[in-house]
């Protein structure tokens, strides 16, 4: 039998979330050891001096945004005088014709 423990100890060879944390700003200089990451979620903006490996407001700065969603995304339009149906995108769409979702 398996048996799994939260919040035990971490995985030191694991990379820090801030590397992908889109509220992170990451320096790097030539060497290894030179490193800076600032943080914005933390008010004011703070330097994180470690490696983190939970954090409570992460956000994964590879996965879309909703605004970058909305950015990319087709909206299926009807034309009542043509009587057609098709896909426009949402750019070309004046601003009160798009739909946004609540953050």
């Amino acid at each position: 039998m398996r048996v799994k423990i939260h919040g035990g100890t971490a995985d030191h060879g694991a990379p820090s979330l801030c590397l992908t944390c889109r509220s992170a700003t990451v320096i790097r200089g030539p060497r290894l050891s030179n490193e800076i990451v600032e943080c914005s979620q933390l008010y004011p903006s703070q330097r994180v001096l470690f490696p983190v490996v939970e954090c409570s407001d992460y956000k994964d700065r590879r996965l879309a945004s909703l605004r970058e969603m909305e950015e990319i995304a087709w909206i299926l339009r009807t034309d009542a005088h043509r009587k057609r149906v098709g896909f426009v995108r949402s750019s070309d769409l004046e601003e009160k014709d798009r739909f946004v979702l609540d953050d």
